[in-house]
């Protein structure tokens, strides 16, 4: 190791708690990578999660020198050889061993007095770009990018499911979308994107409808589409009374009349719904019972009966003579690898997630069948992105609620190549059971404690002592926490709109000028 290179100096510590002194001319930051080790083909990455301050002086004389030079005694605060007895310490954690043997997790400490500098993009080689990449955005240590691009393999990691916790204001939708945008036309991963903001195709600025592929590989649903796009219409046919399960919350008597409803219209293309809207009579049910479902359902699916008695939907997702195929349509596109976002920007809470729910159920049934049949293999892998996640995997709702197609694909989806995109501020209120299905987590910044240690107790790598780095995370920044990487890495996410100009092929790095702006 060159002598510029040297940042620091181990002189103390343990396994999972080391320390470094800092050089006295050099800058370690918070989150830093660094390395330790002679031999470029046996050496320790250690990563910063702690800095303070160290020195030989007694902390007496130093509070007194500073309280004369505060109250105008002119105390002396220049030290003798103040670069030898006053420095900054990092505490650090080795997060791998790279050797000729390959990447493992580190089991020994640095040499004594080891010598230690800044990682290089060659000390990390082994991140190699997997067979089906999804792109990230480039390895941070500290305050630095790398040119090193992140990528984790999209069938592995679809199918495990993926969760993004994050405050609001530190890029949630800005990750998605950069995601969307590195798999978009592989036709190897069909993905249901429900937009309750209607910000990832792009209606008014740049988005997904701008990527070159777009064409032929992506699909856009709106109650108000424009040309080129696709109506979101779905017949009230379309929906059996399973899909409202853990999506509204019906007391006994209300669930039975909804089952006496569907019978009743069993055999006439299943106008169940309409029945209930109209006030149609039901044997055993009372006035009042069917009065409270009349309400629930108008509000939920936005219905109301005109002067003829028609029944009419106010903002048109649902209807009682279109939209025969549009889950039909979605469910294919999915099947084909397509990307597929849905505007629910003008539905209520219950709407958007009902069609979600009609959509996952018609999804396990074919990929159910497709497994029996021995075919699910040929099948491409298909994720669901919801945000604000609690809405279905909340402890209160599925207690309240009970299980809902969101919460099933959580639980049980892997076995069938389908998982979830989940995203969400609050991970506290997501039971412990679904978060550790959930194995792969890109961490972006988050204040509240409670919310830190919920995430830190479900990554798949130890990162107790990185709760400093997660609550100083800025817009942009993240960790990458997954059973697929060697261990969780820090990366710098790309602003979208500068990635989808200044990046023609997601794994070209930019140029030094292009990277202010990439980065910024």
């Amino acid at each position: 190791m060159e002598e510029l290179d040297v940042v620091g100096q181990v002189i103390a510590g343990k396994v999972a708690s080391i320390f470094i002194r800092e050089k006295s001319d050099k800058n370690i930051e918070l989150g830093d990578l660094l390395v330790a080790g002679q031999d470029d083909h046996d050496y320790l990455l250690l990563q910063v999660f702690n800095l303070l301050y160290g020195s030989q002086i007694p902390q007496l004389s130093r509070e007194l020198s500073a309280g004369l030079k505060l109250e105008g005694y002119g105390g002396n605060l220049d030290f003798v050889d103040p670069k030898l007895r006053n420095y900054v310490l990092a505490e650090v954690k080795a997060v791998a061993r790279v050797s000729e043997a390959g990447v493992r997790t580190p089991k020994v400490l640095p040499s004594f007095f080891a010598s230690v500098r800044h990682i290089k993009k060659e000390d990390l080689g082994f991140l190699e770009k997997p067979p089906h990449p999804v792109f990230f955005g480039h390895v941070r240590s500290g305050s630095k990018i790398l040119d090193v691009g992140v990528y984790l393999d999209g069938e592995e990691m679809f199918t495990h499911h993926v969760f993004i916790p994050a405050t609001t204001g530190r890029g949630k939708s800005n990750l998605v979308k950069v995601i969307l945008w590195s798999i978009l036309g592989e036709s190897k991963f069909g993905i249901l994107v429900l937009d309750p903001h209607d910000e990832y195709y792009g209606r008014n600025s740049k988005g997904l409808k701008d990527h070159p592929d777009a064409k032929g590989h992506l699909r856009y649903y709106s109650s108000k589409p424009f040309p080129g796009t696709s109506t979101l219409v779905v017949n009230l046919k379309s929906i059996l009374p399973w899909h409202l399960d853990g999506i509204v919350d019906f007391t006994e008597a209300q669930q039975d009349a909804i089952q006496l409803s569907y019978d009743k219209h069993r055999d006439d293309d299943g106008e169940w719904i309409a029945g209930i809207v109209t006030g149609e009579e039901l044997t055993g049910v009372s006035p009042r019972t069917l009065s409270v479902l009349q309400r629930k359902f108008k509000t939920i699916f936005g219905l109301y009966r005109d002067n003829m008695g028609t029944v009419l939907c106010r903002n048109n997702a649902f209807s009682v003579s279109a939209g025969e195929s549009t889950i039909s349509e979605i469910v294919q596109a999915l099947e084909r690898g397509k990307v597929v976002v849905i505007d629910t920007s003008r539905l209520t809470d219950r709407a958007e997630l009902l069609i979600g729910s009609i959509v996952i159920n018609e999804l396990l049934s074919r990929y159910g069948n497709y497994k029996a049949e021995g075919t699910l293999e040929e099948k491409p892998v298909v994720s669901v992105v919801v945000e604000e996640a609690p809405r279905v995997l909340g402890i209160d709702v599925l207690e309240k609620e009970g299980g809902n197609a969101y919460s099933t694909v959580a639980r049980e989806g892997r076995k069938f190549k389908i998982g979830l995109m989940a995203i969400t501020q609050l991970t506290s209120v997501i039971p412990t059971t679904i978060l550790t299905n959930m194995n792969t987590k890109i961490i972006l910044g988050n204040e509240m404690a409670t919310e830190r240690h919920a995430i830190i107790n479900s990554t798949a790598q130890d990162l107790t002592e990185d709760e400093r780095s997660i609550a100083s995370l800025d817009k942009g920044e993240a960790i990458v926490s997954s059973i697929f990487t060697k261990f969780a890495v820090p990366i710098q996410i790309p602003l979208f709109e500068e990635y989808i100009i200044t990046k023609k092929s997601n794994d070209k790095f930019t140029s030094s000028k292009e990277e202010k702006l990439l980065f910024r």
